[in-house]
């Protein structure tokens, strides 16, 4: 070959091509298994309950007014009745929230998904009901009103596993069915309608125990509105309309505290024009969060927490294949390398071969990590592929001690990337610090090499070769 050196780069770009296309493929798979965990959270949600956001409790009464009003049609005067109704209600002056979140994991097949239970004790304060007292819009009417109600909306009341309920200090039964505007679930306690419950300030305490899954939220719907929640989960992902005024995150779990006025949110107004609870917090790691922030009209204005599963195996595994390539790359630099540096030559078949058991790697890591830790799976299948590539570079590279420096290269780049994954805030500046380190080391290494007597030597190898072919093939 007249340029053997552009030809063997050629041939390195072809290898390089089909391996970007087998961790195409590869990134596909991911990319099933990813659906296929949707599937088994829809699957856990369809039997256990959704995402949980919860509204109250609050003070409600359902009123009618009913009038008559003349009509003459000009035969004969003609009295109509026409009726109204309307609900009244009243907002908690201080309402505080104490909740703790147990998860729960929850499987369908080899899938898991992230259940929980919710424990939470709500505190409600009015100063006074004069809320609750109707007042006619027509002279002479006559009006009528139901018993006031303690109601509480949920997202999903199918998570409901236990509730007290008292008000001034009495227990009172709970009922099914929320009875507020844009959420019908939830439940409810009827109050006795006497002059004594208008008297004075009222508090009124809910003990709640609510099942769930993925995020929990809350709609701050007090004049004041404190919410403390607590978890063991270690990985929150705070979303809503409100982050929370004081956090701590550890190894062990996370407690968040929220305190917000009625003067910063439209959660009130959301709930008297009709709006709808919606989930608080998106669960996706690396997806654009879907919320009930204030610029969605549909849904009352919350805020809530998420449990996310940064590093998950589905998510490590994804990032992982989208490193792939560098990680094929840097191999391929090291074994051009010791091609330039110790005059050995080595085959684009053979560079083929490394680059199919650097990207069966990462296909061993998805699977295994259906079955193990991802710790596990990532020993596992990096220890399998360095000893591979161990071995077999000793023999391409024409030497025992060859090869076990590459397989001690090979496992560095392995830790390297084992890193990478586990940094969910500073894998990037890793990355770009590891990329400057192997960019320093082949600089430093190739500095004193002639690139145009390396192409000179390349074809005086070549033709020797060729020239010994030509009188065989006359012999013959």
């Amino acid at each position: 070959m007249r340029f053997p050196l552009l030809g063997k780069l050629c041939a390195l770009g072809g290898v390089m091509l089909v391996l970007m296309a087998a961790l195409s493929s590869v990134g596909s798979v991911v990319s099933e298994r990813q659906s296929r965990q949707r599937e088994a959270e829809r699957s856990v949600e369809l039997s256990l309950a959704t995402q949980q956001t919860l509204l109250g409790p609050l003070l409600q009464r359902h009123c009618s007014e009913q009038w008559d009003r003349a009509e003459d049609d000009g035969k004969a005067a003609k009295k109509i009745t026409e009726r109204r109704d309307f609900v009244l209600t009243a907002w908690p002056r201080r309402l505080d929230a104490q909740s703790e979140v147990a998860i729960e994991p929850r499987y369908r097949g080899i899938f898991k998904v992230n259940g929980y239970l919710l424990k939470a004790t709500l505190a409600a304060d009015w100063s006074d009901l004069d809320a609750l007292r109707p007042r006619p819009d027509h002279a002479g009417s006559r009006l009528q009103c139901d018993a006031p109600l303690l109601a509480l909306a949920l997202s999903d009341a199918r998570g409901i596993r236990a509730v007290q309920i008292k008000v001034g200090g009495q227990s009172l039964p709970a009922a099914p069915g929320s009875t507020l505007a844009g959420s019908g679930r939830g439940l409810h306690a009827v109050l006795a309608d006497t002059p004594a419950l208008y008297a004075a300030p009222l508090r009124a305490d809910v003990v709640l125990e609510v099942a769930g899954t993925r995020s929990v939220g809350w709609v701050p719907i007090g004049d004041e509105t404190t919410v403390r929640v607590a978890s063991n989960w270690p990985h929150p992902s705070f979303a809503g309309s409100f982050l929370p005024v004081e956090r701590q995150v550890g190894p062990h779990g996370f407690r968040a505290d929220w305190k917000l006025s009625a003067l910063a949110t439209s959660a009130q107004a959301d709930y008297l024009r009709g709006a709808s609870l919606c989930e608080a917090a998106d669960t996706e790691p690396y997806a654009p969060a879907v919320t009930a922030n204030r610029g969605d009209a549909k849904c009352v204005e919350s805020f809530g927490v998420g449990f996310v599963d940064p590093v998950s195996g589905y998510v490590l595994s994804d990032r992982a294949v989208k490193y792939g390539i560098l990680f094929i790359v840097l191999t391929f630099v090291g074994v051009m390398l010791v091609e330039v540096l110790r005059r050995v030559r080595v085959h684009p078949v053979q560079y083929l071969l490394v680059g199919c058991a650097l990207t069966v790697f990462f296909l061993l890591l998805l699977s295994l990590g259906e079955h193990l830790s991802f710790p596990a799976a990532y020993l596992a299948a990096s220890s399998a592929c360095t000893l591979l590539l161990a071995y077999y570079g000793g023999h391409v590279l024409h030497g025992v001690r060859a090869g076990l420096l590459f397989g001690a290269a090979t496992a560095l780049l392995y830790a390297a990337l084992y890193a990478l994954l586990q940094m969910e805030q500073s894998a990037l500046v890793l990355g770009s610090l590891l990329l400057f380190a192997v960019l320093t080391a082949v600089m430093v290494a190739t500095r004193r090499i002639d690139w145009y007597a390396l192409a000179t030597r390349m074809r005086e190898d070549a033709a020797p070769r060729a020239g010994r072919r030509v009188p065989e093939a006359a012999g013959t």
